[in-house]
């Protein structure tokens, strides 16, 4: 797999993303890939050309009963999505990696620390459709998935702002 990604290049962290956001979405699994997000989004944000990960993750083997399943339902989901995600505008590639790999981080992070069951749908969903966006250099697609991100934080927030409230009350 990491020969497989290496020899990519820029697309290497959009592919890699895509299945983890598209993995994380798996109750269970969800930590794991969150994990191998944040270092991925990370490498995105201080600029490597490819994913790395230390040899104990890499030479894992993915189990393949789970994995054909989710590969299944997601190449079924890409033949739809493939209809509207395609390349358009420009896209400066340095800044875009960053903002891209910034926006990742946040909602991987997210992600991890929210605990509540099957909060991480919205998430890794969000982080599957900014992966593709940039896996496609499609920058119209890129700037709704990032706005989805924003209103998952504009929400937390918000849902924060009135526990606090409410907690002040009692």
């Amino acid at each position: 797999m990491a020969w497989v990604l290496n020899h990519l290049d820029r697309q290497s962290f959009g592919l890699l993303l895509f299945l983890l956001g598209i993995a994380a979405i798996v109750p269970g699994i969800s930590m794991f890939a969150g994990v191998l997000i944040v270092m991925s989004a990370g490498q995105m944000i201080v600029g490597r050309n490819a994913p790395f990960f230390p040899r104990w993750i890499a030479a894992r083997p993915l189990p393949a009963r789970h994995v054909d399943g989710v590969v299944i339902r997601t190449i079924a989901a890409l033949r739809f999505i493939e209809k509207a995600i395609y390349p358009r505008w420009t896209m400066p590639a340095q800044l875009t990696k960053r903002v891209v790999g910034v926006a990742v981080l946040s909602l991987s992070v997210r992600l991890l620390v929210v605990p509540l069951p099957l909060s991480n749908i919205v998430p890794a969903l969000v982080i599957a459709l900014i992966s593709l966006a940039y896996l496609e250099d499609d920058s119209l697609s890129l700037l709704i998935s990032l706005i989805g991100g924003l209103a998952i934080f504009v929400t937390d927030l918000e849902v924060a702002r009135e526990i606090v409230h409410w907690a002040n009350a009692l």
